[in-house]
Formats: structure tokens, C-alpha cells, sequence
């Protein structure tokens, strides 16, 4: 059984809640689950994976935290097309762009997601922590 590797970056906690929630769908799915935080992590250590999640919220105009998170992904996404690979995150404002523009980086780089992407405005409720269990499960 090959570990799911769950990659994130959260400032205030929402993305990390929503990655623990991976984790759970992950788990219960029947395979093992690992949260890393992304400045744990490196494109190495995801080459090697069939499959993994990463999660990051929305900053400033709508990006990608620009310090860790999207240099990391940066390097590994050549290495990405023929994975499974899921994205999540949450977002305080705006309306959600900065995912669509992660998942048309994505789709441009040649990576096909394994599944919808899920957001969160704020921290994740109910319905947004189901989804990040489903997430995972499409990941096993």
C-alpha cells in the first residue's frame, strides 16, 4: 500500500484543516495518509509518488503563497503529467480565482487532476471538509 502524500501551506489554519480532512478520506479509502508541511518537502520527494494533494490558500491578489509554496510547485511540475494529483484550499476574499488560474497552470503543464479541485472561504465547513474526505479517496 502506497502512502498518499499531502502537501500544504496554511497561514491561519483553514488549509491545514482541510488537509487533515484529506487525510481522512485518504485513510479511510484503505491506504496510509501523510501531511507535510510544504517547507518539509521537496520535489524529490514527490516524483517518486503515483499520487499526492497539495493544498494552498489564496494570498494577496489571488496567488499562491509565493515564499514556499509556489516555487516548490514550480520545480516539481514537470514532473507531474501522468499522476494523480488534487488541489486544495481556502480562500478570505475575492471569489476564488487564484484556483482556476492553479488548475489552468495544471492543465497547460500537461497535468490532468485526478478530481475537482476543492475550496473554502474561511475555514472549511461541512460540506468543504466532506469534500476534501472524497479528495482523498480519489487519491487511493
Amino acid at each position: 500500500m502506497e502512502t498518499v502524500k499531502i502537501v500544504f501551506w496554511s497561514q491561519g489554519g483553514n488549509t491545514a484543516a482541510m488537509a487533515a480532512a484529506v487525510a481522512e478520506g485518504v485513510q479511510e479509502a484503505g491506504s496510509k495518509a501523510e501531511i507535510i508541511n510544504v517547507s518539509d518537502a521537496s520535489a524529490a520527494d514527490l516524483q517518486s509518488m503515483k499520487g499526492f494533494a497539495l493544498g494552498c490558500p489564496a494570498m494577496g491578489d489571488e496567488v499562491l503563497e509565493e515564499s514556499e509554496f509556489a516555487p516548490m510547485f514550480d520545480e516539481c511540475k514537470p514532473e507531474l503529467p501522468g499522476k494523480k494529483v488534487a488541489l486544495f484550499g481556502s480562500y478570505g476574499w475575492g471569489t476564488g480565482e487564484w484556483m482556476e488560474n492553479w488548475e489552468a497552470d495544471c492543465s497547460a503543464s500537461g497535468i490532468k487532476l485526478a478530481t475537482d479541485s476543492v475550496i473554502a472561504n474561511e475555514m472549511p465547513d461541512e460540506e468543504a471538509l466532506a469534500a476534501c474526505k472524497a479528495l482523498g479517496a480519489a487519491l487511493v
